[in-house]
Formats: C-alpha cells, structure tokens, sequence
C-alpha cells in the first residue's frame, strides 16, 4: 500500500507542477523539464532506496522471479537486503542471492552437493 501511496504523491506533484506552472503561468516548457526532473528523481529514489525499505518495514510491493530449473527454498532479510535461496537439481547446488537497493551490489553464495531434502527423481 505504501508503494501505491508513494507513486500517487509522485504523480500528485507533477500534476501540480505542470498546473501551476505549465497552465497557470503558461511556461510549459519549465513545466515540462520539471515535471520530468520530478519524475526521475522519485524512480531513482524508490530504485535505490526506498523499494526494499517498503516492503520489508512498511508492506511495499515488490516481485523476483525464480529462475528457470530452480526450485525457491527460503527468502530472509540482513539489513535491508534481500537473500533468497533457491535449490538448483541439475546441478545439485544451493544458490543464495542478495537483493540489494537497486541491485547495485548483488551477492551470491554457491553450496555445492546441497540436500536440501527436495524429493530426487
């Protein structure tokens, strides 16, 4: 919900910025490069910080997909990074990978010879 609150008060503020100045004061080419400024500071700002923060304190929304042939065995928070752990069977190895704000520095950590008690075919 609070993704949803934060997108809206973004969106809030170019409406009124392209409002005030774009139609009231009629410089819409000001209004224009504001509004985009406005735009792109709130992307990198929910990018780099603020998603993971969202979610993990305040309910956010956010979405990873499993890679394809794995199987998702657990997911946990250090700080407020993301670690998720998924079961590779081909290769019988456990992958842990770190979702970090704005995926700027991902760990991985490799566990070969991983039994992580999956049925085996």
């Amino acid at each position: 919900m609070i993704t949803y609150l934060y997108w809206l008060a973004i969106f809030v503020l170019v409406g009124v910025v392209v409002y005030g100045i774009g139609l009231k004061a009629q410089n819409w080419k000001v209004a224009i490069i504001v509004a985009l400024v406005i735009l792109l500071a709130g992307w990198a700002t929910y990018f780099f910080r603020l998603q993971q923060v969202f979610v993990k304190r305040y309910g956010g929304v956010m979405s990873i997909r499993v890679p394809e042939g794995q199987h998702h065995l657990a997911a946990t928070w250090k700080d407020d990074n993301l670690w998720i752990e998924n079961y590779d069977p081909k290769s019988n190895t456990c992958i842990f990978s770190e979702y970090s704000k704005g995926n700027m520095l991902q760990g991985k950590v490799t566990i070969t010879n991983c039994n992580p008690l999956v049925p085996q075919k």
